[in-house]
């Protein structure tokens, strides 16, 4: 059996409190060796940290675009005093998920999009402090993303659920960042997306579920089957074995080859996994 990383699945979410135990116990029987747990605001940095350690998983801090509105206003002061925290928990290897998202209206425009931009500044500086990489939210808003990164370095990391252009795919891997692909590439209809899994180098791409959303086209339901009372099928980071076949059938290699190839960038992506999963460490002998 090949084994995967889900660079990115919310394991806290509350789509997974009846039965996260169940959901992570079939991840692994799929083939899952970690998972990584981004949080999204800071009163879910506890659960995040703790459903890592109870499952061997590794979790990433920070507050997410969405979340900034309702964020206290010592909520920056509080993810720098949790990172310094937990600067020796080898299980934390990231700060996120953190970014900008100009797709929802709201967020788009004035004082939110100040307020946001402010978060996403000032995390940036503090992971530039701790020393951690970074799991970047996108949506909307790469190259504004791309500016904030170039004006503040940070010691690489994830943009999360990529879906730009190559040319902007580059300028990521040239400031040595990985690109989070998952359910949506399994479209047959996203041909954009699955154009650049097919073409981008095999040290371009890191696998993720974005768990409980983003699910793959096999359990999309459409507006119009929702409305007739089909139920949209819940994202889980068991699915990852199956999107990573479907990428891999994009690039004409097979499964078990880009499990390892992924792997080997989730561990370039996020340096600190590599003492979570040793066996997946590539020989460099």
């Amino acid at each position: 059996m090949s084994c995967w990383i889900d660079t990115h699945c919310h394991l806290d979410a509350p789509e997974f409190a009846s039965d996260v135990n169940e959901v992570r116990a079939r991840a692994a029987q799929r083939g899952v060796s970690l998972c990584v747990i981004p949080a999204v605001e800071v009163p879910h940095f506890k659960a995040c940290r703790a459903l890592a350690h109870r499952f061997a998983d590794a979790y990433a801090l920070g507050i997410h675009p969405l979340y900034v509105a309702r964020a206290q206003d010592d909520a920056l002061h509080q993810l720098d005093q949790a990172l310094a925290q937990y600067a020796d928990d080898p299980r934390l290897v990231a700060v996120g998920e953190i970014g900008l998202d100009y797709f929802v209206p709201e967020l788009a425009s004035g004082p939110l999009r100040e307020r946001q931009a402010h978060f996403f500044a000032m995390q940036l500086k503090l992971a530039q402090r701790h020393r951690l990489p970074v799991l970047l939210h996108v949506r909307r808003s790469v190259d504004q993303v791309l500016k904030a990164l170039r004006q503040t370095p940070v010691p690489g990391g994830i943009a999360h659920a990529f879906s730009g252009s190559r040319q902007q795919a580059d300028a990521f891997l040239d400031l040595g960042f990985k690109l989070g692909f998952g359910g949506a590439a399994t479209f047959e209809r996203a041909t954009r997306l699955r154009a650049l899994a097919a073409e981008l180098p095999p040290n371009a791409i890191v696998m993720e579920t974005d768990a409980p959303d983003i699910p793959p086209h096999w359990l999309y339901a459409t507006a119009g089957q929702r409305a007739a009372g089909a139920p949209q099928g819940r994202n889980e980071p068991g699915e990852l074995p199956r999107i990573g076949q479907a990428l891999a059938a994009c690039r004409g290699v097979s499964a078990h080859d880009w499990a390892a190839a992924t792997c080997d960038n989730a561990l370039a992506a996020l340096p600190r996994l590599a003492a979570l999963v040793p066996d997946l460490v590539p020989d460099t002998a």
